[in-house]
């Protein structure tokens, strides 16, 4: 009996680490898309490098809505590859809008 707990909470904690993983990918891009549109934030973007974040967080959200049953693995790496296009242009903006 233990040794079938053990299963299932195992179980439960890889479904709960990909869940997590997949809501704190759309939840960035939800974000720094409206960060990057939204003109009250201090944040000096070229039109350029606002396109440039745009476009990639709209690819993010259409591979999100695609990928659904993605692996954790994955959720992460298109997390990494957002990061690596924010991370330049916004260093200092807040992860989540209150």
């Amino acid at each position: 009996m233990v040794q079938e707990a053990e299963k299932y909470k195992a179980e439960e904690e890889k479904k709960w680490d990909k869940a997590s993983s997949k809501n704190s990918l759309k939840l960035l891009a939800i974000n720094i898309k409206a960060n990057a549109e939204d003109k009250k934030l201090h944040v000096k973007l070229s039109d350029e490098d606002k396109q440039m974040i745009l476009d990639k967080c709209n690819e993010i959200i259409t591979w999100f809505h695609r990928n659904q049953t993605a692996e954790k693995e994955e959720f992460d790496h298109q997390q990494k590859e957002l990061e690596k296009v924010r991370s330049p242009m916004f260093p200092k903006l807040p992860q989540s809008r209150r």
